[in-house]
């Protein structure tokens, strides 16, 4: 028999800035349900409301409509995701404070696994030691509810690992917002989904949500075809283009593993850094960052110890570790901002880079969306390409309405979302990401994997979401604090495969990369003659759409052309509306297809 709830939200409404985030005339209340043991995923998009519906359910925040109860004696405790340290001297001052104060046994308990020196002023914390000591306070209350916000942001693998391990066999329920994929799957057990206004839910962990929100948009895509709701349909252009997206996604995730066993045959035996091609000569050409023998010490201790690598063009390289290990000191060394101690590092003459670091305070006060990304002006060069901002925006999930948005107003996921378009734009041939995903939500991560996977330069990522890595990089660089670095072609659950058993002869292609679960393919059926036929001409004909994309654009750089003929302005604008929609549907029916022929 099903416990009562000890949290409940029913009939819940709320406006913000004029209109309702929640609830309202024109969409359905929301209610909420919290029983003992809940392990729930919050899932939407940033800019729903997702951290505003923690305030209304830790009683921060009140609804305009709506009755909250709680069962009585019933502990909430949040981990939030900037937690204000003002006025605590040390950390331990802060992890003492808070509405229901632990004891400092119990702090000290949780920090001495954590790693962390809670006599450290809290002034000068990093942000990993700044989540550990709010990660110490939080678990020491003994909540009955726990409210995580990104909990695994600014903390390194062990740290997830452990923390993962504790809300295994912690018996209170707990309500998680996060972008960390493998952390989801691992721990939720049901699904909360904000979606334009309204929550679902559904008694499945994450593992299951994306193939129930495919599920969700088909039917309402079926429902708005029988009533022919066109203008709807376009309403919801991003909510259509999830399905395609992952679809498209999955078949780039079929080429990078294809790129892993070229690399695992170029690694030897060992699992260094010495790289082997058919020819010495050829590899050569196509290096562009060289490392030989370099090595880096800090106050005695050697953070890097007598490391080689050759990377290539086109490589995806991730680093990960635990913080400390020296991710940071190898990212620098490896792109020329920091001499090692010994070795050399050569970089190409022809490499410029673009860095997106955790910093995301690099967008401007008061500046609109439109100054950010175009100074202004309804153009931004989009790597030698000339692009309308608005249309811009659509290729990172933003509706055009927000051209002329203030920065200051966007939540911190869009603001990240932002920062990507800008960087992302500019003309460069190596990406350097440093924890890229904080502040992302799940349909941002999986348009950054496509960006990436298009991306013609070489990349360099450190990161510690498991999955993220797992789905883009070529080659992984292991860090264990020794100073040694391992290397591993493929992903994490490559690295931590060779951590467990090390390969001794003859080097393996790497393991896939675990896609989303999804149920057994079918078995190869027979085409029909329609089918086969499209299976055959949709490449050439998504090859024409792509071209008249790129002529269209190549028109609409004009600047005089609004001014001189805003009517075929507009046309050309819909006209490549269009060719991306069909140019979405043929990559989707082409992709089925193929599933189909592969079996």
């Amino acid at each position: 028999m099903a416990q009562p709830p000890i949290l409940s939200w029913e009939n819940l409404g709320l406006q913000q800035g004029g209109r309702w985030l929640f609830g309202g005339p024109n969409q359905d209340n929301i209610d909420l349900h919290i029983g003992p043991r809940d392990r729930l995923a919050l899932i939407g998009r940033n800019g729903v409301g997702k951290s505003t519906l923690f305030r209304l359910i830790d009683n921060r925040l009140e609804a305009d409509q709506g009755q909250r109860k709680m069962k009585p004696g019933t502990r909430i405790v949040v981990l939030e995701q900037d937690p204000d340290l003002t006025g605590h001297a040390t950390l331990m001052d802060f992890a003492l404070g808070g509405e229901h104060p632990p004891e400092q046994h119990e702090v000290e308990a949780i920090a001495g696994q954590l790693g962390i020196d809670m006599s450290r002023e809290s002034k000068g914390a990093s942000g990993g030691e700044r989540r550990r000591a709010q990660i110490a306070r939080a678990l020491a209350q003994d909540p009955d509810l726990l409210l995580m916000d990104e909990p695994t942001n600014h903390l390194d693998l062990a740290a997830i690992d452990w923390l993962e391990g504790w809300l295994e066999r912690y018996t209170g329920a707990f309500l998680v917002i996060s972008h960390d994929r493998t952390f989801l799957k691992r721990l939720t057990r049901a699904t909360l989904w904000l979606d334009r206004g309204t929550m679902r839910r559904k008694e499945v962990g994450f593992g299951g949500y994306e193939a129930w929100e495919e599920q969700v948009y088909a039917e309402e895509a079926r429902a708005a075809e029988k009533l022919d709701a066109k203008l709807k349909l376009e309403a919801h252009w991003l909510e259509r283009g999830v399905t395609a997206r992952r679809k498209r996604n999955q078949g780039r995730l079929e080429k990078l593993w294809q790129m892993r066993a070229q690399r695992a045959s170029m690694i030897d035996t060992a699992g260094t850094a010495k790289l082997k091609l058919a020819t010495e000569q050829d590899f050569k050409s196509k290096s562009v960052i060289v490392a030989d023998g370099i090595s880096k010490t800090y106050a005695g201790r050697t953070i890097i110890r007598d490391f080689s690598l050759r990377i290539q063009r086109g490589d995806r390289i991730g680093i990960v570790g635990s913080n400390g290990a020296g991710k940071t000191t190898l990212l620098k060394m490896l792109t020329g901002e920091l001499e090692p101690d010994s070795g050399t590092v050569e970089i190409a003459q022809t490499l410029t880079g673009v860095m997106i670091d955790q910093q995301r305070s690099l967008l401007g006060e008061g500046k609109t969306v439109r100054q950010v990304l175009a100074e202004g002006g309804d153009w931004i060069d989009v790597r030698g390409v000339r692009k309308h901002v608005q249309g811009y925006l659509k290729e990172f999930l933003f509706d055009p309405g927000l051209v002329d948005t203030k920065v200051d107003i966007l939540s911190g996921g869009e603001r990240s979302r932002l920062l990507l378009a800008r960087e992302f734009a500019r003309a460069s041939n190596l990406l350097v990401l440093d924890e890229p995903t904080n502040d992302l939500d799940l349909e941002t991560l999986d348009l950054l994997q496509e960006v990436i996977a298009d991306y013609e330069g070489t990349v360099l990522i450190v990161s510690h979401d498991r999955d993220f890595l797992d789905r883009t990089v070529t080659v992984t660089l292991g860090l264990d604090g020794s100073g040694k670095v391992d290397v591993v072609a493929g992903g994490y659950e490559d690295w931590v495969a060779k951590r467990r058993q090390p390969v001794v002869g003859k080097a393996k292609a790497p393991t896939k990369a675990a896609p989303p679960p999804s149920p057994p393919p079918p078995r190869a059926d027979k085409l029909s003659y329609k089918d086969q036929r499209d299976y055959e001409t949709l490449p050439e004909r998504i090859e024409e759409l792509e071209l008249a994309i790129a002529r269209g654009e190549e028109i609409l750089a004009d600047p005089e052309l609004y001014t001189k003929d805003p009517q075929r302005f507009a046309n050309i604008m819909r006209g490549i509306e269009n060719a991306r929609t069909e140019k979405d549907a043929a990559e989707e029916r082409w992709l089925a297809l193929a599933e189909r022929v592969e079996g």
